[in-house]
């Protein structure tokens, strides 16, 4: 399909940085659970370091699709819609999890990069493959800023985190 061809330098890009920031994630969540003078709450951990894997976990697989030979945008934009549907949910779990959990109180940019920035790029994804029918290009960019905006929060979400252990619990 013309449309996903030239997009693949794209997906190349992101795609291969969204795999080795999964990498790094683990790398870093392995030495901060290491230190002995931390301990991480694992309440905590399924609401705030998951879902960075699982938005790097998205950026990945969303690449490996759009880079693969589909014949009409049909079969893509089916598996980008339901995977923005299922993030949807997940994010909205995770919106419960941060009102619950206990081990640290929300502050307005946790709630905009974990919370608002995700649910707009799994929405991006769903309005994408409601588009991608009538309009292919539009939707290709759709998907597109959605995967750039997982990744940048991904991103965020990961430097938040580390900063957050080595500069506010390592001095507790």
């Amino acid at each position: 399909m013309k449309a996903l061809e030239a997009w693949q330098n794209f997906y190349v890009i992101v795609g291969s940085s969204a795999g080795a920031l999964i990498g790094l994630q683990f790398v870093v969540l392995s030495l901060i659970a290491g230190r002995p003078t931390v301990r991480v709450d694992p309440q905590a951990s399924r609401t705030y370091a998951t879902p960075t894997i699982i938005h790097f976990s998205t950026v990945l697989t969303l690449a490996a699709i759009l880079t693969s030979p589909w014949q009409t945008i049909v079969g893509p934009a089916s598996i980008y819609g339901a995977g923005g549907l299922i993030g949807v949910v997940y994010i909205a779990m995770i919106g419960r999890r941060m009102r619950g959990q206990t081990a640290y109180r929300p502050e307005f940019e946790d709630w905009l990069f974990h919370f608002l920035l995700p649910v707009a790029a799994y929405g991006g994804l769903i309005g994408s493959a409601f588009a991608a029918g009538w309009h292919v290009q539009e939707a290709l960019f759709g998907v597109a800023a959605a995967v750039l905006l997982l990744l940048l929060t991904g991103i965020h979400n990961a430097w938040d985190a580390v900063t957050y252990h080595v500069f506010v619990k390592a001095r507790e």
